[in-house]
């Protein structure tokens, strides 16, 4: 079953030289439980198709339906309503709060959901608890090291439980040791929990870790193939 379709989908966008055409009649079906990595060099499009797959923006022509539901013609309130509920987001710099715990870092998504203070906590800790943190709750992102920071950022983002999670460059600012660490927690989460997974890089040792890749180039897909088998990230770290 498809959890997302884009449809003759086009984006441009209007400066002092011309209308820029970042997205070109892009067709695009991601079914649950695909792991999907989205490369292509800078200006290829991945980071516009990232913008409007997490609703961060919105088609000029063609349509986005998620989980059944066409967003990409919806208002800025509604696809937020929509971004909060179905898509968890991780991005390359972490973007975790300085001054407060992972714990309340994790919470925070919770809390604009209205959701009380136990349930928040008990959920917060739960998804410590499944990226290895549990142990370092109460430490802010000051005393974590870079690959301990991310693994905050994927507890936020899975913390409600949403069925997508879109991650732009997660190991950019990580060693290799550690993106290999991040990289086999993103394939046991999508393995043993199901969630769909969009990744955008522009590393290809990274892209080998998804089950699927798609290239882009001048804001189209110019190929969209299955990789069999993915790199095994967690061998990799065993392997040393």
């Amino acid at each position: 079953m498809a959890l997302l379709e884009l449809r003759d989908v086009e984006k441009d966008y209007v400066s002092d030289a011309g209308v820029v055409h970042a997205l070109r009649t892009v067709n695009l079906r991601v079914d649950h439980g695909e792991f999907v990595a989205i490369v292509g060099a800078s200006g290829s499009g991945k980071s516009t198709m990232m913008n409007l797959l997490g609703c961060l923006d919105r088609p000029t022509r063609g349509s986005y339906t998620l989980e059944g539901i066409e967003v990409g013609a919806r208002s800025n309130d509604a696809r937020a309503i929509v971004r909060n509920r179905m898509i968890g987001f991780v991005f390359q710099g972490f973007n975790l709060l300085a001054r407060t715990t992972a714990l309340e870092n994790v919470e925070l998504p919770l809390q604009y959901r209205g959701v009380g203070a136990g349930q928040r906590r008990k959920r917060a800790k739960e998804a410590l608890r499944l990226v290895g943190l549990e142990a370092r709750m109460h430490h802010t992102p000051a005393q974590l090291s870079g690959g301990q920071q991310q693994r905050v950022a994927i507890a936020r983002a899975l913390v409600t439980d949403p069925p997508m999670l879109l991650a732009d460059e997660p190991t950019g600012n990580l060693d290799t040791r550690t993106s290999d660490e991040v990289l086999a927690l993103l394939q046991r989460l999508n393995l043993e929990r199901g969630i769909t997974i969009l990744l955008v890089t522009h590393e290809a040792d990274v892209a080998a870790c998804a089950g699927r890749v798609i290239t882009m180039r001048d804001g189209e897909i110019v190929s969209d193939t299955p990789n069999t088998p993915p790199r095994d990230a967690g061998a990799a770290l065993r392997a040393g």
